[in-house]
């Protein structure tokens, strides 16, 4: 016979392991339905997507939006906050064709909440790091969470809509990841300026950065369904997703993991398009790097932290704006000119940051008084400089490889071009400290400095101009190979389609 209490044990316990069958089941149920669910027209993955992309990009504008806190705190200079931002772009861009090995066997989903969980952690330790060299080696960690999730995200975006509209959804990827980026911006510079019980603000706006990505990061992996696994997608039309389907599967029975990423990363590297495009990027990237020491740059004129966080905002806008501007235009006029639109779209944009990047470091006097002139400049700066990725070099990607190469394009994209460009931050320390003067040890940070302020913009001038001019003419040669890697990667697609 059994004890009373045991059996009153016994009882509850199956009555909460009943209560647990029941949640779990109407859990599975509910994450089921929130998959197939669309708010305005789009699904809830591609808008849990678009948060995952307001995180990352609020992660990448942390760092920089504190250089001045920084470099007062462990007492540094231009050249090594620069190592900061390349040990993390070296190390993004060098483990970016892991997202693309990860993204062949496994629901991108699943991929996202790894870097996120690499990223968020990473960050948060920043947040708590005593000394510069853990500041460095957590933002290390940092690009390595980045490099898996960036290169996911934009094929996610690649498969989800289709060949005339992908512009545009690029450019509303952009468009929405900015906010974060302005809003991370934002936080880190306006909490920079105080201490909140007891902790100083820029350490506390990395920890809340990495909290809210651990929060997204968990209905991406729960509520998010790769578009490869969605029958009738809503963006794809049936052709469309016909091919996608097909052409994503194995044609030959699967072998190993590593086998078919040294086939992708060969069909890749031998496209004439990427070659291109990733050689224009590596010069291209570098005014991007630069442009990181803008905060640093107007705090040095004196401008407060309020003033140099609304300017970087206004930038922040301008190229967001102007993200989503060129992926429209690039979709509306490749309607009439298919071969050449998108090229043309991307050397208009490269060339616009040559006379803007003059007026901005040279033309205004470097005066507080002068902030309306500066707010102009950096927004209309913006729009026009933003259009290469949206308009060109994601798109064109997406069209130029299978389907089922998508990541490992965008990957070894970010590799390649990424790894280059991670060098311009640090150079742009090395130019203002040994050409023009800049001296750590003597520039008053806090109030401000006429001759640093001089020093960093003419070394940020360096890094900038000559590297737009030589991205207009590398550009060319896409007028030549576009069309042809185009229609072999449609003619592979349906050869896997019929192999099937």
């Amino acid at each position: 016979m059994i004890h009373p209490i045991l059996a009153l044990i016994l009882f509850r316990m199956q009555e909460y392991f009943s209560k647990f069958t029941f949640y779990s089941i109407t859990a599975l149920h509910f994450f089921s339905s929130c998959r197939s669910k669309k708010i305005f027209g789009f699904s809830v993955s591609l808008i849990l997507i678009n948060l995952a992309s307001i995180m990352e990009r609020a992660d990448e504008n942390l760092l920089p939006a504190v250089y001045k806190e920084v470099s007062a705190a462990f007492n540094v200079g231009p050249t090594d906050l620069g190592y900061l931002n390349f040990l993390m772009n070296f190390l993004k861009s060098i483990a970016s064709p892991l997202a693309g090995v990860l993204a062949i066997h496994y629901d991108r989903p699943a991929v996202l909440a790894i870097g996120t969980v690499f990223w968020a952690l990473s960050t948060g330790a920043v947040g708590v790091s005593q000394n510069f060299q853990q500041v460095a080696f957590w933002r290390a960690v940092n690009g390595l969470g980045l490099a898996i999730v960036i290169p996911a995200l934009q094929s996610f975006i690649a498969d989800s809509y289709k060949d005339g509209t992908r512009g545009a959804g690029f450019g509303l990827l952009s468009l929405i990841g900015a906010v974060g980026g302005i809003g991370g911006s934002i936080l880190a510079t306006v909490m920079a300026g105080k201490d909140y019980w007891g902790l100083p603000g820029w350490r506390l706006a990395f920890l809340v950065v990495a909290l809210v990505s651990l929060i997204i990061g968990l209905p991406v992996y729960l509520y998010s369904t790769d578009p490869r696994r969605i029958p009738g997608n809503h963006i794809l039309d049936d052709d469309d997703y016909e091919r996608l389907h097909l052409s994503s599967k194995d044609v030959l029975p699967p072998t190993s993991i590593w086998i078919d990423s040294w086939v992708a990363m060969r069909s890749v590297m031998k496209v004439k398009s990427f070659q291109i495009i990733v050689l224009q990027g590596i010069i291209g990237s570098l005014p991007w790097t630069a442009i990181v020491f803008f905060t640093m740059w107007f705090e040095l004129i004196g401008f407060d932290n309020r003033s140099s966080a609304a300017l970087n905002s206004l930038f922040a806008i301008g190229c967001a704006s102007g993200a989503f501007l060129g992926g429209v235009i690039a979709d509306h006029m490749s309607q009439y000119y298919p071969d050449s639109a998108r090229i043309m779209c991307a050397q208009f944009s490269a060339f616009m940051g040559i006379p803007f990047s003059w007026i901005l470091l040279t033309v205004i006097p470097q005066s507080t008084d002068c902030w309306l002139a500066y707010a102009v400049t950096l927004f209309f700066m913006g729009i026009t400089i933003s259009w290469c990725a949206t308009a060109a070099n994601n798109p064109i990607f997406a069209e130029v490889v299978p389907p089922k190469h998508r990541t490992m394009i965008y990957a070894f994209d970010r590799a390649l071009e990424g790894s280059f460009a991670s060098f311009a931050a640090p150079a742009v320390g090395l130019v203002t400290e040994k050409i023009y003067g800049y001296d750590a040890k003597t520039v008053n940070i806090v109030n401000g400095s006429a001759e640093g302020a001089y020093a960093l913009s003419r070394g940020l001038l360096t890094m900038m101009i000559v590297p737009f001019g030589v991205c207009v003419l590398f550009y060319s040669p896409l007028y030549l190979v576009f069309k042809r890697d185009r229609d072999t990667a449609k003619l592979s697609s349906f050869k896997d389609q019929e192999l099937i």
